[in-house]
């Protein structure tokens, strides 16, 4: 038989209280020293990634043909000075002859002709169709070919459906999708002969998303959205890219967005007061040309969650933009 002081010798005593609290304050303290190394690795990590991808978007359209179809615009102009400094062959396209020399007159000055290239101008408005042949032509005898076209034109309308009339509708249409359509199409063959190319638009949210009192303007925007997208899979074939940029809006200047609407639906195109700036949409831009990502939305986190509700619930949706009308409304009768 084994006795009772034998059987209480092998049973093992329970940790006391004491141990316990020293285990978890152990196990605290390497989680505590250990969270801050994984963070401040990663961070590295980013950092490095962010600047080896950024010398290769600086290299990423040395010697390349570039075509800016709004070089006078805030973001034309950007987009032109980081092209000039980067050693692109820039072809750059406006409403304006004199302003066309004289923006390339300053990036003439503004860069070593040594490693530059001087700038070819072309006139190009997208209201005027008929000249979209001729237009079409002297952008391929620039250079004999193309290696990148940026369409980043735009016009604006913000009114209620009923008072916008016919012919502006028309002029928006012209402008913010027959006019990038009509170029595409008319460029396309020499890309495609080349088997090369990267077409990219710079369109609003609103080409995905629509806001009311902007019927016409959605409409365009949605229009050479769908047009840029179905053109991606058809041109894949021949080594040609296609991407889209889909951004809030782009400032301008300080005083001229200080004023911008207040209302529910602004929220959801608005990233801060003063919106995107010309050179943070001309960094992705170019960031977007070197890795050729088909698709960038540049916006804070209320329109992401806005295309969200959209796709998932449409009708909480429609619910909110029907309750900033009546908000705006009422507001304005006071």
């Amino acid at each position: 038989m084994v006795e009772a002081g034998e059987m209480d010798s092998n049973v093992t005593e329970p940790e006391s209280f004491w141990d316990i609290l020293q285990e978890m304050a152990s196990v605290w303290t390497t989680t505590v020293l250990l969270v801050p190394c994984v963070i401040v690795l990663t961070a590295g990590f980013f950092y490095l990634y962010s600047f080896i991808m950024g010398l290769l978007s600086k290299t990423s359209v040395r010697n390349k043909v570039v075509v800016v179809t709004d070089a006078l615009s805030g973001l034309g102009k950007e987009c032109a000075g980081v092209f000039h400094r980067g050693g692109a062959r820039l072809i750059l396209c406006g409403k304006s002859w004199e302003e066309l020399e004289e923006l390339a007159d300053d990036l003439a000055n503004a860069s070593d002709p040594i490693l530059t290239f001087p700038s070819k101008l072309v006139l190009l408005d997208f209201g005027d169709m008929d000249s979209m042949p001729d237009v079409i032509s002297e952008i391929l005898e620039c250079y004999g070919c193309l290696d990148i076209v940026i369409f980043n034109s735009s016009m604006k309308i913000k009114a209620p459906a009923q008072n916008v009339s016919l012919e502006m509708d028309k002029l928006l249409m012209d402008n913010n999708y027959f006019g990038p359509a009509t170029l595409a199409k008319g460029l396309l063959p020499s890309m495609i002969s080349r088997r090369t190319g990267h077409l990219l638009l710079v369109n609003s949210i609103q080409g995905k998303i629509a806001v009311p009192f902007r019927t016409s303007y959605a409409a365009s925007k949605h229009a050479v959205q769908a047009f840029f997208d179905c053109l991606r899979a058809e041109v894949e074939e021949f080594g040609i890219s296609v991407s889209t940029i889909n951004h809030t809006f782009i400032s301008r200047s300080a005083s001229a967005d200080t004023e911008a609407s207040k209302s529910i639906w602004s929220l959801l195109y608005t990233k801060k007061p003063l919106g995107v700036s010309p050179d943070e949409a001309a960094t992705e831009i170019v960031k977007t040309l070197s890795n050729k990502r088909k698709e960038v939305l540049i916006a804070p986190s209320l329109p992401k969650v806005a295309l969200f509700t959209r796709c998932f619930f449409p009708n909480v949706f429609f619910a909110v933009m029907a309750a900033g009308v009546k908000s705006d409304a009422a507001a304005e009768n006071m």
